[in-house]
């Protein structure tokens, strides 16, 4: 039987990459969205791909939805926390509501979905787990203490709940993507992404969505087993750690 997995901000940029990626390996996947009804009501259409709408912001939210995407496709056992937002500012601009925004949704919002799935997982002795951090929470960067804080610290929840889930058969891993080719990057002034940009990328180039959706496909699989609590870097020798 195929497994079920569930794709947070699974209907555009790397999250729609992820979920069309695992949909073409046989999984059942569920794409949840936050906002985008259009967006995500298009990706439905193109992909076949059901498409759930709630905040991971919001546990009882998550509770909900999750919920929702089991009675319809069945107890969900591959988790990807791919969900993210931004709220740039330098830190003695940035407001108490942009700190909490980013805090909320891209490190609790983590938690918000991992909780109410964790316990299936435990009893069925299977999980895969996959949280899309960044780049930027390995090295850090100006105008973003909120987003690197958050997505540093979805590397410590890695690193920590897989080894609560190690003797459970349920692994949990991190990809740190650098600069991707989404929409939003490539909206990104061409002078700005020629001369600031990607020079700081060795190979030259912006990474693809689907070579990030090609990690999370491997990390989900059977042959990953042995790996739990690895930091995978998707950034094309930016920052290499």
């Amino acid at each position: 039987m195929a497994r079920v997995a569930l794709v947070t901000g699974g209907s555009r940029g790397i999250g729609a990459a992820i979920s069309k990626a695992l949909q073409a390996q046989g999984y059942k996947v569920a794409a949840n969205y936050a906002g985008n009804d259009a967006a995500a009501q298009a990706f439905k259409d193109e992909t076949g791909i059901p498409v759930f709408k709630w905040s991971v912001a919001d546990y009882d939210a998550c509770v909900a939805g999750i919920r929702e995407v089991e009675a319809a496709l069945g107890p969900v056992e591959v988790l990807v926390n791919n969900a993210g937002i931004t709220r740039d500012a330098f830190f003695h601009r940035m407001t108490r509501e942009q700190w909490s925004e980013v805090i909320s949704t891209n490190l609790t919002g983590l938690f918000n979905m991992t909780h109410p799935i964790w316990p299936g997982m435990r009893d069925r002795k299977f999980g895969r787990i996959v949280n899309i951090s960044s780049i930027n929470g390995q090295k850090g960067q100006a105008g973003q203490a909120n987003y690197s804080a958050a997505k540093a610290g979805d590397i410590g929840f890695t690193k920590a709940l897989a080894q609560e889930g190690a003797r459970v058969g349920i692994t949990v891993n991190a990809i740190c993507p650098g600069y991707i080719g989404t929409e939003m990057v490539r909206a990104v002034d061409e002078k700005i992404l020629n001369e600031r940009i990607l020079p700081q990328i060795p190979v030259g180039r912006l990474g693809e969505p689907e070579e990030v959706a090609r990690c999370v496909v491997f990390l989900a699989s059977d042959d990953a087993g042995f790996i739990t609590g690895a930091t995978i870097s998707a950034n094309g020798g930016q920052y290499m750690i």
